[in-house]
């Protein structure tokens, strides 16, 4: 039996990565940054007119 952190390396789980957190939420996310983004453009269109 060894000390080395390496030969135990294997029987860890896999990291949770940043990007793979974020995925359910895309379909929540994306409609909403757009209606924000239609929104400020057309605040903007309307401002300058």
């Amino acid at each position: 039996m060894t000390h080395d952190p390496a030969a135990n390396q294997a029987d860890q789980p896999a990291s949770d990565d940043a990007a793979e957190a974020v995925v359910p939420y895309i379909p929540y996310i994306l409609p909403l940054a757009g209606a924000v983004m239609m929104f400020l453009l057309a605040f903007i269109a309307v401002s300058m007119a």
